[in-house]
Order: structure tokens, then sequence, then C-alpha cells
């Protein structure tokens, strides 16, 4: 069996990647499955990609793009299953979809975590936003095989499109084997309140600023913030550190708790609990808004909580920053279940019969 990965971005750069088929390479080739991925970005374009200008280099990118899925789609022949992440091509209509299902009557897995067919596009490029193609999601839902969807709300919309084909709920998973294999140390001295995310996602930490800021005038804690770029946060307890692949673990570990604040729109209904998962697998209790799939992967009073308003949110801290022990006995239990419910390990199964193998 061949498979062939249709994917955006560079192979270990984007987490929608890593986290929902690359760390599952390792499971094919045990299986004896021979797959090839085909990035639609090179490398030395994904470091520059949400850096503000540049726009001819990213246009001949683009193009280049373009030219290179329109040339794969006469490579396909001993190709047994085309697995499409997200999309083929970031503009345009999707005439690689179109063709790969319609003419070449290739099997097609299309998987995508998040609700990308809601306008959501970086400022550094909000230039070539109109060319962006939203509407595809539900035209290619409707040619594919299969549809690998990271929760029932995005499982459900795309049912809307094609009721007869078989749609998975393939969550994101964690390697709690090979990557998120540590557990958090709970006697720091100093506790960390912990957020890491990109910065299209930063505007959801607002809402907790107040909460925060009453928070520092009672407790010596840090707020630490992972991302690309430092945000701009009126808090004397921020604390920045830039992301790195290579020191992502090491880095999550300096948290204590970890927060994931969201509004309740279809944009968030559409997120796949990644934060969440991430700081469980580290044994770090989650602190979560009820959005989405965040109230199946928190079990409220058990491995984290679920705050709804500032007062649950503020409650919350409170009495983790007051309790070591009960941080203590969150987390326990986050890793378990993680290791259960939302692991490489017990995810495989699921995967495997995505992709045909029983």
């Amino acid at each position: 069996m061949r498979i062939l990965f249709v994917v955006p971005y560079p192979i270990g750069k984007a987490a929608s990647q890593r986290f929902r088929f690359e760390q599952y390479f390792e499971v094919l080739k045990e299986q004896g499955i021979d797959y090839s991925l085909k990035p639609f970005l090179r490398e030395e374009i994904w470091n520059i990609l949400y850096l503000p200008g540049r726009f001819p280099r990213k246009a001949l990118a683009i193009l280049g793009g373009l030219l290179r899925r329109f040339a794969l789609l006469f490579q396909l022949g001993d190709v047994d299953v085309v697995f499409i992440h997200r999309e083929a091509t970031p503009i345009g209509p999707p005439f690689f979809e179109y063709f790969a299902a319609r003419w070449l009557k290739k099997k097609i897995i299309y998987d995508f975590d998040d609700a990308i067919w809601i306008p959501n596009y970086s400022e550094a490029n909000s230039s070539f936003s109109f060319l962006k193609g939203y509407a595809n999601v539900k035209h290619i839902c409707k040619w594919v095989w299969k549809i690998s969807c990271g929760n029932d709300y995005l499982c459900q919309y795309a049912r809307n499109f094609n009721p007869t084909a078989e749609i998975v709920c393939n969550p994101t998973t964690i390697d709690t084997e090979n990557l998120h294999n540590r557990v958090k140390n709970q006697d720091s001295e100093k506790l960390v309140i912990g957020w890491t995310g990109s910065h299209s996602t930063i505007r959801y930490i607002h809402e907790l600023i107040p909460v925060l800021q009453t928070l520092e005038q009672e407790f010596d804690f840090d707020f630490m913030v992972i991302s690309d770029i430092p945000p701009v946060l009126d808090l004397k307890s921020l604390v920045f550190r830039k992301w790195k692949k290579d020191t992502e673990i090491e880095d999550l570990l300096a948290f204590n708790i970890g927060v994931m604040p969201l509004l309740d729109d279809k944009w968030a209904q559409g997120k796949c609990g990644f934060k969440a998962l991430q700081y469980m697998a580290l044994g770090i209790p989650a602190l979560v808004s009820p959005v989405g799939v965040n109230t199946r992967i928190v079990d409220d009073g058990v491995n984290g909580y679920i705050c709804t308003t500032p007062e649950d949110w503020e409650r919350a801290l409170r009495k983790l920053l007051c309790n070591r022990e009960e941080l203590k006995r969150l987390s326990v239990n986050t890793r378990v279940k993680i290791e259960t419910a939302y692991s490489v390990r017990s995810n495989s199964p699921n995967f495997l019969q995505i992709l045909g193998q029983k």
C-alpha cells in the first residue's frame, strides 16, 4: 500500500501536521505501509511566511507551489490513497482535489482540524486573503472517499456536504512515549501559570488579564507565554519565551498550570484542544473555557478545571496558587487521561482504520 500525504507545510514545522499524522509515520513503517509527503511550501518560504512584507518572494513561492501541484497530478499512478491535510493549495479553486478525485478516481482522505471554511488569516498576509478559497472546503468534502476531522463539530459540518462518505472523528493526539514523555515536578519553588500558542491566538489571553492583575497583588507567580512573537500584555508577572521546536517540551515543563481561554465562536468551536492536550500529557493541570472539545478533554475537578466566567478563572487559579497538594492531585490524573484517550498509542487503531487498514 502506498500513501501520499499532500500537505501545506514542510515536515516537522506545523503543529497541525506534527500532531495529526506525522507522529504516526513510525506506526506506518511498522505496518509495512509505504508513504511519501509533498508539502506546498518549501522550508525557506515557511521561515518568512508570517513576517511582514516580502510580497514578491511570497508570490513566487505560491506560483511555484501551484506548478508543483499541477505536476503532481501526473505522478499519482501507483498511489493507493491520497491524504490531503487542510488543502492541497492555499489559494484559488481546489483543482488538485477535483482532478485527483473525479478524473483520476483516487481514494482521497480529507483531513482538517479547524473550522477552515471561516476566514482567518494573519495580518502579515492579509493582502493575499482575497485569494483564499474558504468555500473550497464544502466542495472537497463532496468529492472525497473519507473525511477525517478533529472533533464532532467539524464532522457535522462535513456531513452536511457528503452524508454518504465515511466521516471519522480523528482527534489530535500526543506522542507520550517519544516526545511528551516527561512529567512536571510540581515541587518547584515559584509557581508558573503558562500559555502557549501562535500570535494568531494570543488575543484569547486578553480576557484573563484582569484576573491575573488581581492575583498579582496577592501571589508571587510568573505568567509565561510561549509563542512566536512577544505579546503586549499589562502584567508585571509576564515572562516571554520564544517557541522553538528543539526546546518545546523543556519550555512547557516550566509551567505548573496551563491555561486555555477561548471565546465561544464558530472558529473556536472547531478547535481540537491541542493546548490542553500538551499540558496534560506533561502532568500540567489544564484550566480551559467550555468551548469545543475542551469539556471532553478536561474532567472538571479531576485533571483540571472548566472556567466559564472571570470569577471561575480567579477561583480556580487562586485554589491552585494556595494549595500545592491539590495541584499535585490534578497533575497525576492529567497524564492518565491523555495516555488512555488522546495518545498516539491509544489512537493508532483508529488512524490505521481511516487509511483502510483493519
